[in-house]
């Protein structure tokens, strides 16, 4: 089943597991010292981030270290960027607005 990379990020756990592998490459076992939840759990978060595309692979004998596939969170990004935009014009009008406000107070 692929997933996409919205799902993955609807999780709270997922989304720390994306921070922790931002700064690092870590093994199933090193992210389970992270978290209160079995190590079945953070199996399950890592295959559906990796069915989303956000995970990388590397095997060094018997260990498997995860790292992020940065590319694919651009698709978060790039859908955030329009509403992002939107609420940076509304910002910028209420600025506006108090600064006028607070000149016309002072000014009486």
């Amino acid at each position: 089943m692929r997933r996409d990379v919205f799902q993955a990020i609807a999780d709270p756990i997922r989304r720390d597991i994306i921070g922790l592998l931002a700064q690092q490459p870590m093994t199933p076992k090193d992210l389970k010292e992270s978290f209160d939840v079995s190590r079945q759990a953070i199996s399950k978060h890592l295959k559906i981030l990796s069915e989303c595309g956000l995970l990388g692979v590397a095997v060094d004998g018997r260990e498997h270290y995860y790292n992020i596939e940065p590319k694919k969170l651009s698709e978060v990004a790039d859908w955030i960027e329009p509403y992002r935009k939107m609420f940076e014009n509304r910002y910028t009008r209420l600025d506006k607005v108090l600064h006028q406000l607070k000149s016309n107070k002072n000014g009486k």
